[in-house]
């Protein structure tokens, strides 16, 4: 479908017949059916649909790029010795945690259509917040496998669900996880307490082990109930981009983030779903295990949460743990699905 119309498979729903695209949040409180992608860096694309249906994921040709044809914005070196640096800004008081990322890039050639890899993904690492989104004109093209709820809307309920501490094994999980989930879990109910109604905050669900292909993590639920007069502009001011995938405090973590990553993370770290104006329902999911098209390249992201108690080899390890299983899959060869 890459080649033709614009269109977006999220929620389990194709979405297609394109009919209005801003970067207007308060578009989301009027009417229709939007698709929402989010750019780390806080650029919006909302785009509304005329027609939406139960659909399976996009299927197709993939020939992905080999294992060996990726480079990383940051080598092991580097990302070693920004660790340090964060543990240094951490042993002053200056930050608590800093969540640093890399991204990964390869050839891909522009007849490449990621309906292809979408479909190898819904095979290979089926995931809660599965997402394919083509809009050429506004230069999105990507695949999402993210296993992370950043934000969901029932009405006036809203949730989000930070995962922080990664292992290959519930073995490997140690205690280290258990704080750094806390301190976002936090991070996540003061974001709420902005928007939501005094005393309706609360966490739901805390240090929930959940298995997905390659690895296990560690998922927290925090709900609130949106307060009166309170809008998509207030929202996602005030809890974008998500704690976890950020750090605490938030505004120096990004002022640290700025200063020590070498490329921008676009999609990666940002968020994509969609919103239902009509039912006041909404599904936004961090984009984190996530693939998209830019300059010639196929980009993917990973990163690791930085404490005081991280050891910054352990943490190289978990950015390559993250990319590894993903990595393979986008290599398959000529996969037809």
């Amino acid at each position: 479908m890459a080649s033709g119309a614009p269109y977006a498979h999220v929620g389990g729903r194709l979405a297609s017949g394109l009919v209005d695209v801003t970067d207007d949040p308060r578009a989301l409180d009027t009417q229709g059916f939007w698709v929402a992608v989010g750019t780390f860096e806080g650029r919006w694309t909302f785009a509304r649909f005329r027609d939406v249906a139960a659909s399976e994921s996009p299927q197709g040709l993939w020939a992905g790029p080999r294992r060996e044809a990726w480079t990383s914005s940051i080598d092991a070196d580097g990302y070693v010795m920004r660790v340090e640096q964060v543990r240094r800004l951490i042993a002053a008081g200056t930050v608590y945690k800093v969540n640093l990322c890399r991204v990964l890039r390869a050839p891909l050639d522009d007849g490449a259509s990621l309906d292809g890899l979408a479909g190898v993904l819904s095979v290979g690492n089926p995931a809660p917040f599965a997402a394919r989104v083509y809009l050429p004109e506004a230069g999105i093209d990507l695949v999402s496998a993210s296993p992370e709820l950043y934000l969901r809307r029932d009405g006036d309920r809203l949730a989000s669900a930070p995962i922080k501490g990664t292992g290959r094994v519930v073995g490997d999980l140690t205690g280290k996880d258990v704080a750094e989930n806390v301190m976002i879990v936090d991070l996540v109910r003061n974001d709420l307490s902005r928007v939501c109604r005094t005393g309706t905050v609360a966490v739901e669900d805390a240090l929930a082990v959940e298995t997905h292909p390659g690895l296990v993590q560690l998922v927290s639920t925090v709900t609130g109930d949106l307060a009166d007069s309170r809008g998509w502009v207030d929202v996602l001011g005030a809890t974008f981009p998500p704690g976890s995938v950020s750090g605490a405090p938030k505004s120096t973590a990004l002022t640290t983030i700025a200063e020590l990553e070498t490329a921008a993370r676009g999609p990666y770290c940002g968020a994509v779903g969609w919103v239902d104006a009509d039912a006041s329902r909404a599904e936004l999911a961090v984009g984190i295990r996530t693939f998209w098209r830019e300059e010639g390249s196929l980009c993917f992201g990973t990163g690791a949460g930085i404490t005081w108690g991280s050891d910054p080899q352990r943490e190289w390890r978990e950015t390559e743990l993250k990319a590894t299983h993903l990595l393979g899959l986008a290599a398959s060869d000529g996969r037809s699905l």
